[in-house]
């Protein structure tokens, strides 16, 4: 074996290369779930859902001088690079270059899609508590239910609230203080 053979990968991160190729190198909007790259190309519908929340929380996180938007979140140490549907950072934390934390949110909401239902129901439940995300609300398309999950540990988030069906108002915590109207879901 020569001596560039035998020196191959040395010295190479494999999860710092796999998501720098995620930002850089794939062409489009992907996320990593448990080592798994997954393009995130929601339909009209999902965005639709999505939007639904971000109109009724706008005011409130300007108020919390905050921003809303779909940034990546890393989860260092893992395999896994993140795009929710929407997250809620204070506004400094949104100047920041790159990806951001999940602990580093104050509310992170995913829409479930045929395709990714089983993933965020369970997998990035998981993960966004163990990562420190401080309110992860699961917007469950296929079961027409939200829940809303907080206090989160390593081991998961500890309150759970719902699954509530559609139509259901759901109470945010603070820093939010306000019911989210699920109608429209």
């Amino acid at each position: 074996m020569s001596e560039a053979t035998s020196d191959y990968g040395r010295g190479i991160d494999a999860e710092q290369a796999l998501k720098y190729a995620i930002q850089h190198v794939a062409g489009e909007r992907a996320e990593i779930v448990e080592g798994v790259i997954t393009p995130v190309s929601p339909t009209w519908s999902h965005e639709s859902a999505a939007d639904e929340i971000r109109e009724q929380i706008y005011a409130k996180v300007r108020e919390l001088n905050c921003r809303i938007g779909s940034g990546d979140l890393d989860l260092p140490g893992s395999a896994n690079w993140y795009i929710p549907d929407l997250a809620v950072v204070p506004r400094d934390v949104a100047k920041s270059a790159g990806s951001l934390l999940p602990d580093q949110t104050l509310l992170v909401v995913e829409v479930t899609s045929p395709s990714n239902a089983e993933t965020d129901r369970v997998v990035k439940r998981r993960r966004y508590a163990e990562y420190g995300a401080p309110l992860y609300l699961l917007v469950d398309r296929q079961e027409r239910s939200t829940t809303l999950f907080s206090e989160p540990g390593p081991l998961g988030y500890t309150r759970v609230e719902g699954p509530h069906p559609f139509g259901t108002p759901l109470p945010l915590p603070a820093p939010f203080d306000l019911v989210l109207e699920t109608g429209e879901l």
